[in-house]
């Protein structure tokens, strides 16, 4: 286990999911506590959003050190979406980095301004709703490099293809 841990593209799988679950916890988390209006159950949740957006920054180091050795073994349709993986989650990453910076703002400055407690929860729990999204858009890629089911339009991927040697009923 420890050699595979060595790995970039194992390591790359076993955290790739911490900034986008992290966050939508978050999020959800941090909607419950804004609706609640006490800071004490801001602050877990607050820190559960800076933790998900700074785990983005070793799921994109481990993933663009992966990159080549699963540029190898992947085929034509798989290294496009690698491409388009990398591609997306250099565009995008910043703002995962940003949250986490919003939801450290959030964390510090009502202990000095209490008033500012609200408006800058609101401001992280809404960039939490976006980085989701943002996560999403870069998995969906991801997702498309080795798992071939993921390729497929709807409506063939629901269907079994057949051979001209079966009979069709």
């Amino acid at each position: 286990m420890f050699s595979e841990l060595q790995q970039p593209a194992y390591l790359h799988v076993l955290i790739n999911h911490l900034p986008i679950i992290g966050t939508a916890i978050g999020a959800l988390a941090l909607l419950i506590a804004i609706v609640l209006r006490q800071r004490v159950a801001l602050i877990p949740t607050l820190i559960i959003i800076l933790v998900a957006g700074a785990s983005a920054w070793p799921v994109y180091e481990t993933g663009s050190a992966a990159y080549p050795s699963i540029r190898k073994i992947s085929d034509d349709a798989g290294s496009d979406e690698l491409d388009q993986h990398l591609d997306r989650a250099e565009r995008t990453v910043w703002t995962f980095y940003a949250m986490a910076g919003l939801a450290a703002i959030a964390l510090i400055v009502p202990m000095r301004w209490p008033r500012t407690s609200l408006p800058l929860a609101i401001a992280t729990v809404l960039a939490a709703i976006a980085c989701t999204a943002v996560g999403g858009y870069i998995a969906q890629s991801g997702g498309r490099i080795r798992h071939t089911e993921f390729r497929l339009p709807l409506n063939q991927a629901s269907s079994t293809p057949t051979t001209e040697s079966e009979p069709r009923h």
